[in-house]
Order: C-alpha cells, then structure tokens, then sequence
C-alpha cells in the first residue's frame, strides 16, 4: 500500500487538535464534532488495517524515512501481529472516550485539544520502529496526561497527577539510558529496533542484563508491575471517566508491548535469565491486586485494583516462553483494554447519577436501571474470566503456557482467579441487589450516548469469547516468530 496509512493513523487525531485550538472557545458543538470525526476517521483506517493484514507475521506498512542521519536515526514506522491488535484498541477507546466526553463540563477547548495529542502518543509508540522515534512518543504521553488529570480530575487531582508523572518519568529515564547503551553497543550504531533484532546476540550476558533492567524500569512502571504500582489507583480515581477509560485501556499496555517489541526480541538470553522473577511478580500481581481489589469500598479504585491483577497475567504468560502463554499475554493486553475500558464507563455512568462512587450506597438498583445492570452483569463475568467470554480465554492460554514451566506458581496464580469472582460478585450483590437506597429513588437509566459506547465492546468480548480465532489470527504467526527466535517452546 504506497499511501502512509500508519503516519495518518498517527498524526490525525494531532491534526485536529491543532484545528480546535483555532475554533473559538465558545463553539462547544464543532469542538466535539471536530475531536469525534478525527478520531471516528482514525478507526475507520485501523479497521483498513484489519481488512489488508497479512497474517504472514511480517513487518508490514512500512514507512522508512531518514530522519536524523548524523545520529543514523529513521522515521521508521510499521506494523506486525503484535502491534495490529493494539493499534485498533486504541483507535476504538480513543473514539468512544471521545463519545463519553461529551460531558465534560469545562474548558472543553483545551481538553479536546490534549485529548488528541494524547491519542498521537499512543498511537506513535505503536508502530514506531526507531527506538528515538518510540521514545518520543511514549514520552509525548506523558504531557497530556498529566494536565488532563491534573486540570479535570477529582479532589486530590494535583497529587495524582503529580504522582503520574514522577513515576512515568523515572521509568524513562533509565529507559533512555537502555536506548543510548543499544546504539553504542550495536555495530554499526543504530537505533533500528529490526536492525538491533539481528546484532544484539553477540552482547555479553552482564550488558544484555544491564540494558534488560533499564527497560523494565520503564516498562514496568506502566504495566504497572508490583511494586511500582501505586500511581495506578490514585491517578484512575481522581482521572476524568473518559481518560480512566484511556489509561486503563491503553497506556498499560504500552508497557506490556515494550516486553514484546524490545526487551525479549532484542536481549534474549537476559530475557531467559529474568523469566522466574517475571513469573514471581505475575503471580503478585495477580493475587495482591485481587486481595486489595475485594477491600476497596470505591467503586472506580475496585477496578483500578482489578487492572493491577489482570496484568498480572500479561506477566505471567511473558514468562512462559511458550506460544500459547505468549499468544495469551498479548491477548490479554487486548481483552483487558476491552472490558476494563467498559468497567470504567459504567462507573462513570453511575457516579454522573448519584455522585458517589461507595459501593455501600448503592443497593436495588438492577430494579431502577435494569439496562445498565445488563451491561454491568456481562462484563463483570468477562472480567472475573467467564467461559463464553473474552477474559476467559486469555487468562485460560497465560496460565496454560506458564503451567508448563511454573507449575506451583500457575497454581497460586489461580487464587486470583478465585479471589476475582469474589469481589466482582460482591459487587454485583451490593450496587444491583438488596433494598433501593431512597435517595437513589429518582436515578435514571443508562442514556442511548452511553450505550453507543458500551455496544460495541460488549460485541467484541462476547465474539472472542465464543470465538478467540478472531482475534488470535492477526497474532499467532507474529507470536511463533518470536518464540522460535527466543528459543522457546512451540506449545
């Protein structure tokens, strides 16, 4: 395909934004027309991305421009199984968070305007294959992100933004430094993530695992993996319901893929050295983000908590080298962003209506708002990992592929799952069942706005669930590429 269809996917959302800082503060309506086509545009071209997929596991839709050439650094973009599946999750929430911020009450210039900036960096970091290229967009985020908890949050707003940033900024310093020890340990120079694919073999173990570390600090971070956590649950409390929606759907991810594109393909024998610690911190992720989860009284930080523990899995399966555990990380990192993503649009249709996020407030409310209990009922099921339902297959594909290599840990992982359904049900029993609470007497329904943002979520769980092959095509053969080149198990 000779037209850029990844810079236009990339620097769309940038576009408009730059358009609506042009548009008078006053004219709300095309502010929102202007933010909800760019980004309704960008999914329309993710979904041409779909269509023309070659399921070959190749680098496909590749732009290659020398951009830096004293420094030999590339405008360099393209896309495989691995990033396909992220980069129209990340089209999908933009646009139905667009939808969701709709009720944005303030300064609706400047938040759109942020807003799309922030969808640039995500989508930048990728299908950016120059690791300055990467850097630059995964930095790009930061910026955004941090204005839009920290201007439109909650109470605490200024502490959880700050918190954000300190955390996401200390990750990426060390992981600059990884960046700058792969250009001067690569021969020639580069910061090609292909090129070093093919070098960085020949690095001694003590310098793989140097490098190894400082991209898990980066990384790590934003997974977040234990105990590097901690910003997570503040900065979705006191984030706005749209960006929570982002965060959890998205910028996570951004850390998982980091595992995928760079530290396992470019520092394997570092990558097999760290596979016990990864599973180890899995397992914790899995059963501390559970056990808190089950504790919290707060609606939205119950779901941040729940975040923590799903993404335990992507650790676990990173761990298993194996192809069905590495097949059902990646999976989970999409399934996730899914059906969290709507988790945190339902929180945030409720607390429109009653202003509390208190799950002992709540009470007979699947009576007064049986649509939203509908929709509240399926995807708590795919998150607790129901058969039928998208949770259950990549949580059921991690634990298989780490089975084979960490039997007891696997096991205790399992707790989670259990752990899991608890708090979920509990949930359910305290906002759906039991006596209305009185001052809830008047709540309404869910609205057809927040519906259109929910349908098409609750259709993809649903199809993945009854049909993983949808999904899992795009990245099996992307996934046995790699574990051939890590030496891994074909399982």
């Amino acid at each position: 395909m000779l037209f850029p269809i990844l810079t236009c996917i990339v620097f769309l959302p940038l576009a408009g934004g730059l358009i609506i800082l042009f548009v008078p503060k006053q004219n709300i309506g095309l502010i929102k027309t202007v933010a909800t086509a760019v980004t309704a545009i960008d999914l329309i071209l993710s979904i041409i991305l779909l269509v023309n997929f070659n399921y070959s596991g190749s680098m496909q839709f590749e732009e290659n421009l020398s951009w830096i050439p004293s420094v030999n650094i590339f405008y360099h973009l393209g896309i495989d199984g691995i990033s396909i599946g992220l980069i129209f999750l990340t089209t999908l929430l933009s646009f139905l968070a667009c939808i969701g911020s709709y009720s944005i009450g303030m300064r609706q210039k400047e938040y759109f305007f942020l807003y799309l900036l922030l969808a640039t960096g995500m989508l930048g970091t990728f299908v950016a294959l120059d690791l300055v290229l990467f850097y630059v967009f995964w930095e790009i985020v930061l910026v955004p992100m941090y204005f839009l908890i920290g201007i439109w949050g909650g109470p605490r707003k200024e502490y959880a933004a700050i918190k954000f940033f300190i955390y996401t900024l200390a990750g990426s310093i060390f992981m600059l430094l990884g960046i700058l020890a792969f250009y001067f340990t690569s021969t020639p120079h580069t910061f090609s993530i292909l090129e070093l694919g093919k070098t960085t073999d020949a690095l001694t173990m003590p310098i793989q695992i140097l490098i190894f570390i400082a991209f898990y600090l980066g990384f790590a971070v934003k997974v977040p993996v234990f105990p590097f956590h901690t910003w997570l649950p503040d900065a979705h409390v006191e984030a706005p319901t749209p960006i929570s929606v982002l965060l959890a759907g998205v910028l996570l991810k951004m850390g998982g893929y980091g595992f995928f594109r760079i530290s396992f393909p470019l520092l394997k024998d570092a990558a097999h050295y760290f596979v016990l610690p990864f599973a180890i911190l899995g397992a914790i992720n899995i059963v501390y983000g559970a056990v808190v989860a089950m504790a919290q009284v707060d609606f939205k930080k119950m779901v941040a908590y729940s975040s923590v523990s799903h993404m335990g899995f992507v650790m676990l399966g990173l761990a298993s080298m194996t192809t069905t555990g590495f097949n059902g990380a990646l999976l989970q990192m999409f399934n996730h962003g899914i059906i969290t993503g709507a988790m945190f649009f339902l929180v945030g249709v409720i607390y429109d209506r009653a202003h509390t996020r208190d799950l002992n407030k709540f009470g007979g409310l699947g009576v007064k708002m049986p649509v939203y209990a509908g929709m509240l009922t399926v995807f708590s099921l795919a998150s607790l990992g129901l058969p039928g339902l998208s949770g259950f297959v990549s949580e059921f594909m991690s634990l298989l592929g780490s089975y084979a290599a960490f039997k007891i840990i696997t096991i205790i992982s399992v707790l989670g799952i259990v752990i899991t359904a608890g708090y979920f049900l509990y949930m359910l029993q305290r906002v759906l069942m039991g006596p209305l609470n009185e001052k809830l007497a008047a709540i309404s329904d869910i609205n057809k706005r927040e519906l259109f943002t929910l349908i098409p979520l609750m259709a993809i769980a649903i199809l993945i669930g009854v049909y993983p092959l949808a999904a899992l095509k795009f990245q099996m053969a992307a996934i046995e590429q790699l574990i051939a080149k890590l030496g891994g198990m074909i399982f």
